[in-house]
């Protein structure tokens, strides 16, 4: 099972804004910069979560990107699926082919575990992240980072 770097950006910027959410929109420059993601790959991928109706877009000073829907009703999968990614664990995306065309030994292995998978990310909302407490303490420490580096700024 892998998820690439699409899947991985795509909750990470997701959990930042909703973390963010009651701040108004927020610009996706500062989200690059708490999250260390390229801003033109932010575009790329929020492109994405708007199409799906996850985000929404506010145009002019002091615009940005805020949630669609509520923290509560987005689950880690949703936002997967928004920018077209998957967590198949199989070697042949699931269609029994592993082998030559014929299922391998471990087919059935990987696809529950694939199941596993979906369902703990369908399970797991970006209401419950924001709660935990690790995301609690990176996010004050983004913050302060942030912080620090606009006081250091002529």
């Amino acid at each position: 099972m892998r998820l690439t770097t699409k899947g991985r950006y795509a909750v990470t910027a997701m959990l930042d804004l909703a973390l963010h959410d009651e701040k108004g929109p927020i610009s996706l420059a500062a989200i690059s910069q708490r999250q260390e993601i390229s801003l033109s790959y932010l575009e790329q991928l929020f492109a994405r979560l708007r199409r799906a109706g996850l985000v929404k877009s506010v145009r002019g000073p002091g615009g940005g990107y805020l949630l669609a829907i509520a923290a509560t009703h987005i689950s880690v999968s949703r936002v997967i699926d928004a920018v077209n990614e998957t967590v198949d664990a199989t070697r042949c995306k699931g269609l029994s082919d592993c082998q030559q065309g014929a299922t391998c030994l471990t087919h059935h292995l990987w696809c529950e575990l694939s199941d596993q998978i979906r369902g703990f990310l369908d399970d797991m909302t970006l209401a419950q992240l924001i709660q935990r407490q690790e995301v609690q303490h990176i996010a004050a420490r983004q913050q302060q980072r942030a912080a620090d580096v606009l006081a250091s700024s002529p």
